[in-house]
């Protein structure tokens, strides 16, 4: 228990002091979280001269904290998500939804077809390159304080439309993939995952009344026990049916933010957010072993600067759509380059399919170098994208 105790001592120590440096440099915090995992993680380089690096290990209690992130923070982005002013131009969100899909997923398995990837290795491939990191983007909009904007409802809406895609898509390959009974198994996966998420969206909507009475409590201390509590059993129960637990979070942030306790939600809970949002940037780090990138260098590099550009084209598209200036849509298309927590997962339904899917090995360690990449360069553009603009003629 001491050992424990200790590394996670380390892990939030060095957290804090990434995080310090990040602000005294006026960057965004989320690469400075990774690199800090890099850094103290059990992964190569572990020595620097006589000095011991590895000063945290992967554990089971990180782990549970980096996934209590990605649930809380899909948990705030329905909290700002407004589905009266998304959903009053459906047409439109289908159309960036399905540009965004058809631009990036087929860039994707182009590059898997050009690299001798096989089919099925190809649409896990195509999947971790299409789909951008909910997690990081969410974290950056509120950092960089676009939520508020006309761009984060196309930037939202596409971040909507690919999660609630890919919880078809990963029902659909993971079936496939681990043979679970051909076609009934995917008609199964799917309908259990679409019948769930209607079930959630059904609450959203209509069960306002009774979300306002659950958080009718006065002492904050149980009004965060409660927040927490519920959207942790719902994000736990998705995933047990093979739906993705963000999308259930995501969903239960609709339906808290549609009651009257949505600033309370922000200021109590909002710090718990902060915390395990951290830990979870930070086991992404953990995982990652950088000498593995030397096999897959080529791909990387590849990959980063054809998807890095077919996500901004598309988000152009889609701000253009919506009717943003193009300022506002090169926003767009910035904001959605990140990629994060579900590539990973896709990864790792790579990883488990085993021998019935050839080169995952490969692809486990193409996916962790380019999450890390993604994650930096894409929140380091946020950065910087207003500057792109002004010099190149501003509106």
């Amino acid at each position: 228990m001491a050992e424990v105790l200790v590394e996670l001592g380390v892990a939030f120590t060095a957290l804090a002091v990434a995080g310090a440096l990040a602000a005294r440099l006026n960057q965004s915090v989320i690469p400075a979280y990774i690199l800090a995992g890099v850094v103290v993680g059990p992964n190569p380089p572990r020595t620097l001269g006589p000095v011991d690096l590895t000063l945290v290990s992967r554990s089971q209690m990180l782990d549970v904290g980096a996934e209590l992130g990605v649930v809380l923070l899909l948990f705030f982005l329905g909290l700002e998500f407004s589905p009266d002013r998304l959903l009053a131009r459906p047409t439109r969100l289908l159309g960036v939804g399905a540009t965004d899909f058809l631009v990036n997923f087929g860039v994707g398995a182009a590059l898997a077809a050009l690299f001798g990837f096989p089919l099925l290795t190809a649409l896990f491939f195509a999947s971790i390159v299409y789909i951008s990191s909910s997690a990081v983007v969410t974290k950056s909009l509120v950092e960089r304080g676009w939520i508020a904007d006309p761009e984060s409802d196309v930037i939202l809406g596409t971040l909507v439309f690919e999660d609630l895609l890919i919880a078809v898509v990963l029902a659909v390959l993971t079936a496939v993939a681990l043979g679970g009974g051909g076609v009934a198994a995917v008609l199964a996966s799917v309908g259990t995952a679409a019948a769930f998420l209607l079930a959630l969206a059904a609450v959203a909507v209509y069960g306002t009344s009774y979300v306002e009475r659950l958080l009718s409590v006065e002492a904050d201390e149980l009004f965060l026990l409660f927040a927490v509590g519920v959207t942790t059993l719902v994000a736990g129960g998705a995933l047990s049916l093979g739906v993705s637990e963000a999308v259930a979070a995501f969903f239960v942030g609709i339906a808290f933010g549609r009651t009257d306790h949505a600033e309370r939600l922000e200021s109590v809970v909002g710090p718990t957010r902060d915390l395990f949002a951290a830990v979870f940037f930070f086991t992404i780090g953990l995982s990652t072993d950088v000498t593995t990138f030397l096999d897959v260098g080529a791909l990387l590099a590849v990959a980063v600067v054809a998807t890095g550009l077919s996500k901004v084209a598309s988000g152009l598209l889609g701000g253009r759509f919506y009717g943003l200036n193009r300022r506002r849509s090169l926003r767009v298309g910035v904001g959605l380059v990140p990629r994060g927590e579900f590539s990973l997962v896709i990864a790792s339904l790579a990883t488990a399919a085993g021998a019935t899917l050839p080169r995952t090995e490969e692809l486990a360690s193409f996916t962790v170098g380019y999450v890390l990449v993604m994650s930096v360069v894409g929140t380091v553009a946020m950065r910087y994208v207003d500057s792109l603009t002004a010099f190149g003629g501003g509106e």
